[in-house]
């Protein structure tokens, strides 16, 4: 019996040993391309292992909250304050942004509970046809309602989360009834039937459908720096307008993070948040994504800093997820489609 023990034990320290594998789990609805290269970055600096899976937005929210318990997923990260809203209402996260991180990022572009903070912002803008439209023709959101826009506006369908968000912060700043009677003067201005992402509103302008749009910043930078000839060409023929710079200021969105309630790898997710909210990282989204970084110490691209500086508004971001349901509503009942 002894000479079994012992000839066991042998075997069993002559075994190999092998390490856990440090690592990170991602679930992630920016595309693949517009993300890996800098979480390639910080697993080369940390030695720490990214995993990666890149869906649809709603699809992963609703993947997650599917595994539930089992969910290898660390870290969501989607476009929206509004998805960052529902992820939060849906129990899936936990409030694990710690003081240390927090103090990096604006208040307003971070949960006041701590479930989520945002990585970039971009604006939601209006952009107008050069040879058709004066800038001194703009001025506000609010100024969009008004007839001499009629059949000149395109825009996206009332399901697209960056709209509702748009209508959310009406909501906000000028309450409900308000933002109603802006919406349905809003869609009597509509050049044809919203269809298309932001990227669609900006060629209708370029081929004379429309003369405005309202379309986020970084999809004008993407056609303007992108491989895609007829996009480029339909993006330069179109300017870039701040609204409300004389008030509240342009209406601003994130791409944001936050820790999974199910998260096996906090701290690791924790310093990943850290490495994404470095100049480095700051800098690499502005120059290879063209969105704007939420730190200050980050360079911006050659595209960003042509369009000038503007004044941003400062709400909260949360109350964008906070009032989406009524947004919907008083978008459905406008007869935005």
């Amino acid at each position: 019996m002894k000479i079994f023990l012992t000839g066991f034990i042998t075997l069993v320290l002559s075994l190999p040993v092998y390490a856990a594998v440090e690592e990170v789990n991602i679930y992630s609805a920016r595309k693949e391309q517009l993300i890996k290269p800098i979480l390639d970055r910080f697993e080369k600096q940390s030695g720490i292992k990214v995993n990666l899976i890149t869906g649809k937005a709603d699809a992963l929210l609703k993947r997650i909250e599917t595994e539930g318990t089992n969910t290898p997923a660390d870290i969501l990260i989607t476009t929206d304050a509004g998805r960052l809203h529902r992820a939060k209402t849906a129990m899936v996260l936990q409030p694990a942004i710690t003081p240390d991180i927090e103090k990096i990022v604006p208040s307003n572009l971070q949960d006041p509970d701590h479930y989520w903070i945002g990585l970039t912002t971009r604006s939601r803008i209006i952009v107008y046809a050069k040879d058709r439209v004066k800038p001194s023709e703009l001025s506000t959101y609010e100024a969009l309602s008004d007839p001499k826009w009629k059949k000149r506006l395109c825009i996206r369908s009332s399901n697209n989360i960056y709209n509702q968000s748009l209508v959310a912060s009406m909501i906000v700043h000028k309450g409900e009834q308000s933002t109603e009677d802006w919406a349905k003067g809003l869609v009597k201005n509509f050049a044809r039937k919203p269809k298309g992402g932001d990227r669609d509103q900006i060629k209708a302008v370029a081929a004379g459908q429309c003369d405005i749009a309202v379309v986020n910043t970084y999809y004008l930078a993407q056609m303007l720096n992108g491989k895609d000839s007829t996009q480029k060409k339909a993006a330069e023929q179109v300017a870039v307008f701040w609204p409300n710079q004389n008030d509240r200021g342009a209406h601003i969105n994130i791409s944001g993070i936050a820790i999974t309630k199910a998260s096996k790898n906090k701290e690791n997710a924790l310093k990943l948040i850290r490495y994404l909210l470095s100049p480095e990282a700051q800098t690499w989204y502005a120059e290879a994504n063209n969105e704007y970084p939420v730190i200050k110490e980050a360079t911006l691209s050659k595209t960003l800093k042509s369009w000038g500086q503007f004044h941003s508004d400062s709400l909260n971001l949360k109350e964008l997820g906070e009032y989406n349901s009524q947004a919907v509503r008083i978008m459905d009942r406008a007869g935005w489609r």
